[in-house]
């Protein structure tokens, strides 16, 4: 049975209309930094010390009345993530008084912080979707790269979330500290029939610490390459993954099971900026959350102005032109935030990406009696 994580193709349809038209259809609104895990390769964590340095997290009434404009102007779906969003005490009034409004809601958490009142408000209330990450298949890959032994509790919440009759998709980061543990987090995707969504480029975390332009805790392009094709020979069938290749090196766009229609080219073409928004723990808009700017205060001008820049900046955004000719391009995930995490600027390419491109290609042609 192949888990995959493809996008209802209505909700694609409204996205391409509303970037037509310029609506924010999609909000992301992150609610704390704040996290119980401490993930090597994450973009954005920062303990409760450093979080209180650097600013303020949004009161409950701040996000909700930022969430009543971003209706009025458009948004229908919104993701609450973090950092870990559980951790705000004031979780279940957010979700409950921004369902009153009629969005649909979806939830990214790492799944532990689950207890027996949490679930009981969540079986009444629930979100469209709870998105919890997955990070191995047994304690010791949580501690390698969480610090924490976690595994046993987020697996029993996993299925208590579905026993409730929430629906759930899996996430999967993978790292030098998780890579065994890829058939194991596949085979608990087919055990729970959920779909299951993996990754194994993980951006520079560059919102956490401006220094770390190109760099994070993260495989070598090349082993990254080959997490990627190793997952693909997972989840395909061998006729379908041979497809693939050959649309690979042939220059044809190879289907995606993620909701980021990323493709490199002469300006932004994802919906970053065009019918998604994303709004960090002290209030800046920016088109996604990888990037740490452009970036408007919302507080400052309000919902709509601050849709109107972030607009205009994504719009005016220029990606390397030297992508556009590459054979490979329908093939390459490179977007406007991999360009600027990895080389600090959006016009300049990813070398990065470009050597796990070139590598993808070349392993997805290795026949199986050649590995």
């Amino acid at each position: 049975m192949e888990q995959n994580a493809t996008e209802p193709r209505m909700s694609r349809y409204l996205h391409a209309r509303a970037a037509q038209r310029g609506l924010p259809l999609s909000g992301i609104f992150e609610l704390t930094p704040r996290c119980n895990f401490s993930c090597k390769m994450c973009y954005v964590h920062l303990s409760a010390k450093e979080t209180a340095q650097r600013g303020c997290e949004l009161a409950a009434e701040q996000w909700l009345a930022i969430a009543e404009k971003a209706r009025q102007k458009g948004m229908l779906f919104l993701l609450l993530t973090g950092g870990e969003p559980l951790l705000r005490p004031d979780f279940p009034y957010l979700l409950t008084e921004l369902k009153k409004m009629g969005l649909l809601i979806s939830v990214n958490s790492n799944g532990s912080l689950l207890d027996a009142q949490m679930l009981q408000f969540l079986k009444s209330e629930p979100p469209l979707r709870f998105n919890i990450s997955l990070y191995g298949g047994c304690t010791e890959a949580y501690e390698r790269l969480c610090g924490v032994s976690a595994f046993d509790a987020v697996f029993e919440n996993i299925k208590k979330l579905r026993d409730i009759g929430i629906d759930v998709k899996l996430n999967a980061s993978m790292t030098p500290y998780n890579e065994t543990e890829l058939e194991r987090i596949y085979e608990i995707a087919q055990q729970l029939h959920m779909p299951i969504q993996v990754a194994s480029y993980m951006f520079p975390p560059l919102r956490r610490d401006a220094e770390q332009i190109g760099k994070n805790d993260r495989f070598t392009p090349e082993a990254a390459a080959a997490c990627a094709v190793r997952w693909d020979r997972l989840r395909f069938t061998p006729e379908k993954f041979a497809k693939r290749a050959e649309a690979m090196h042939a220059g044809l766009a190879i289907p995606e099971d993620d909701v980021c229609d990323r493709t490199p080219g002469e300006g932004i073409s994802c919906r970053a900026g065009r019918s998604s928004f994303w709004i960090n723990w002290k209030g800046e808009m920016t088109p996604c959350g990888m990037m740490p700017q452009p970036a408007v205060s919302v507080l400052e001008k309000g919902f709509e102005q601050a849709w109107e820049e972030t607009r205009k900046a994504a719009d005016e955004i220029r990606l390397p032109p030297e992508c556009s000719a590459c054979r490979l391009k329908p093939g390459c995930h490179a977007c406007a935030a991999m360009c600027l995490t990895e080389t600090g600027r959006f016009d300049c390419k990813p070398d990065y990406i470009c050597r796990m491109t070139h590598e993808t290609a070349r392993l997805m042609m290795v026949k199986d009696e050649e590995r």
